[in-house]
């Protein structure tokens, strides 16, 4: 009983949890953390929590981010922005350990019109730089992330700018310098946030805050050639170029009692720092543009989609870089490119010959690589995309030279196959014929030479070539005697028509004197070789020729058709014929010799 109990405890406690964690979330009036900090403290990982708060939103977005030091006030500012008290807003902390861990956004977006379009601007809060027990490659990620993500980048800098805040710059300067403005009148592929300078200090000396900024930026002497102060220096150059995306502010300090500040209102702050801060909000929402990426703006699903795409590039390797942001954005360009080569290339009609495949390689390999200088992200860094996007293409390309090579070698044989079955076909005429033989060896090498292209082609025609050869050489080998052979028989046969068919003296006199010709003569007087170099075997040869095959008759094809016909007509004429017509012959004809016996008998 007591087990039953304590089973029936625990499975109610984990229903509730589980209906807990199902449960959307309803009250959106507060701050949610979007990323968070992985085990180890120097990756970063997405927080599901806040990431529903951005999902909902349908409208373009806009990010104002605030970055800076730990302890500088980045949370109670960003509370200001929004009008909130600390209770309400961003949780403020006086103690020396950071309050903030990873990068938290309000619940709540302001709604703004921007150019006539309703922007969604969701205000983002970031984990302080140099607090303790982190390492100096989570604290560039914090930057390159909130650099990437925002619209507008509030650098809030309490005093003065000092060296550090200059350096930690490089991966916004190197992130403007392969994205920003890359196509001067058309949509910007990927546009990074505009850049504030916030100086939280009471006075300036005299000097304006623009002053001071111009005066941080100007290059500072290296007579002695050191690395740090030549790449700090190289910063501040780009920062320099990039004036019409920067601009400077100052805002002095609230109150003097600064860990009461949460408790104070309005009418009991400085009233320098309202008015300043008020011109602070203008300011901000002046600046403000929806977040464009890939020449669109992002709802909050996109958003989403394109800080997930963002973070896997930030957590590859041990230090974030461009070169990584790059790739992310130009995956994408790289894979339409590729179905763009595959469009044009799965065109072709394989097989083809190997320069019109090179050919039109190079043509599809031209137009991907157009599109992708059209369309690419990054500058210095856009090379390995392309060494991608080429290697890719090359991958399709050995693709289609080798089916190029199946289909040419799968074509060729198919012809090589069928030039063979007639060669042999040619070999086994009934009636030998040259005419007949030559007009099937020039039709099989002019066919074969049409149809067969391809890398296969030289190799079928080197084997077609020699197979051809030999079936030549043994048809005229065969040809004399069988030509030779074929005449005696038809002299016999003509003997037999003549005088038991037919019964023509002229026809059987004329088969004898063939066949003794064939027999005697040309083996007493000619030798085997002579006689096929006779011009009497060369008449006889040609008016064979003529007979047999020629382009309007081929006798091997239609003999046995015409012998038969002609059989019907003798049967036919020895059965009716002389009975109704009698038997009248030009030419002489054999005599009935019972006819001749009865005539002398009734004389």
């Amino acid at each position: 009983m007591e087990f039953s109990s304590r089973t029936f405890v625990f499975f109610f406690f984990s229903l509730c949890l589980l209906s807990a964690t199902s449960l959307s979330i309803e009250n959106f009036h507060q701050a949610f953390p979007i990323v968070e900090p992985a085990p180890g403290h120097t990756k970063l990982q997405l927080s599901r929590e806040g990431l529903e708060a951005i999902s909902r939103i349908t409208t373009p977005i806009s990010a104002v981010a605030v970055i800076g030091p730990y302890r500088s006030g980045k949370s109670f500012l960003l509370n200001q922005l929004l009008s909130l008290s600390c209770y309400e807003g961003f949780g403020v902390g006086h103690m020396r350990d950071t309050k903030t861990k990873g990068i938290w956004v309000w619940g709540t977006p302001l709604e703004l019109e921007i150019d006539g379009v309703k922007t969604s601007v969701i205000y983002l809060d970031t984990e302080g730089f140099e607090s303790v027990g982190k390492s100096n490659v989570y604290d560039d990620r914090i930057f390159a992330l909130a650099t990437v993500m925002s619209s507008v980048l509030i650098y809030n800098l309490p005093e003065t700018i000092r060296e550090a805040d200059i350096s930690r710059l490089s991966f916004a300067v190197e992130l403007a310098e392969e994205f920003y403005g890359r196509v001067k009148g058309e949509d910007v592929a990927f546009e990074p946030s505009k850049l504030l300078w916030l100086i939280q200090r009471d006075f300036l000396q005299g000097k304006s805050v623009k002053q001071m900024v111009d005066e941080a930026l100007r290059h500072v002497p290296n007579e002695d050639g050191n690395k740090n102060i030549d790449q700090v220096n190289q910063i501040r150059d780009s920062l320099a170029i990039m004036g019409d995306n920067s601009t400077a502010f100052s805002l002095p300090q609230p109150h003097l009692m600064r860990t009461k500040l949460c408790d104070l209102k309005d009418e009991d702050l400085d009233s320098t720092y309202v008015a300043r801060r008020d011109q602070l909000k203008k300011l901000v929402a002046s600046i403000i543009r929806p977040k464009i990426v890939q020449g669109k703006t992002l709802n909050g699903k996109e958003f989403i989609s394109f800080l997930e795409q963002i973070l896997d590039a930030l957590n590859k390797g041990e230090i974030p870089s461009t070169g990584s942001l790059v790739e992310v954005f130009n995956k994408d360009i790289v894979e339409r490119c590729v179905k763009l080569y595959n469009e044009r290339m799965v065109r072709l009609r394989l097989p083809m010959s190997e320069e019109s495949l090179q050919s039109s390689h190079e043509t599809a390999h031209n137009e991907a690589i157009k599109a992708f200088d059209a369309q690419h992200f990054g500058r210095q860094h856009a090379k390995k995309s392309v060494d991608q996007l080429d290697e890719q293409m090359q991958e399709v390309y050995k693709n289609y030279v080798l089916a190029n090579e199946y289909q040419s070698s799968k074509l060729c044989e198919t012809l090589y196959t069928k030039c063979e079955d007639d060669m042999d076909h040619l070999q086994a005429l009934r009636l030998p014929s040259m005419a007949k033989f030559n007009a099937g060896f020039v039709y099989c090498n002019q066919t074969f030479e049409q149809k067969c292209v391809g890398p296969s082609k030289q190799n079928y025609e080197q084997r077609l070539t020699k197979m051809m050869g030999k079936s030549r050489s043994l048809f005229i080998k065969e040809y004399n005697n069988r030509l030779f052979n074929w005449l005696v028989g038809f002299s016999l046969v003509m003997v037999v028509v003549g005088r038991f068919i037919i019964k023509f003296i002229l026809l059987e006199m004329a088969a004898w004197i063939l066949f003794i010709f064939l027999e005697t003569y040309t083996r007493m007087f000619w030798t085997a070789e002579a006689l096929y170099y006779n011009p009497v075997w060369h008449f006889i040869v040609g008016t064979w020729e003529n007979v047999v095959y020629s382009p309007v008759l081929d006798l091997d094809r239609w003999a046995i058709p015409i012998v038969c016909i002609i059989a019907l007509c003798v049967l036919y004429w020895r059965c009716y014929g002389k009975r109704k017509h009698g038997a009248r012959w030009l030419l002489p004809m054999y005599n009935n010799q019972k006819n001749v016996r009865n005539r002398e008998r009734s004389e």
